[in-house]
């Protein structure tokens, strides 16, 4: 997977590809560092950035279920504890 020159700001962009199965395609935008170590531990794992992000939010998606929406929250400000 080629990963794209930088945005502005700090984040890298993770260029579309497309899987055999499903044709279309898709950008993700992560932080510069969050991106690192996603790099890493695919590098540490010999995956692909894709699988360990499609790993990533198999584990995480019933926690991430939980959260309330930003309709739910008083205030709805995304990433307020980032």
């Amino acid at each position: 997977m080629a990963i794209g020159e930088k945005d502005a700001g700090s984040s890298a962009r993770v260029e579309p590809v497309a899987s055999k199965t499903d044709k279309r395609k898709q950008s993700l935008y992560f932080p510069e560092s969050m991106l690192q170590e996603i790099k890493e531990e695919a590098a540490r794992l010999d995956r692909s950035l894709s699988w360990v992000v499609q790993r990533a939010w198999k584990i995480s998606r019933l926690e991430i279920k939980k959260l309330p929406s930003v309709n739910d929250i008083e205030g709805g400000d995304d990433d307020a504890d980032e």
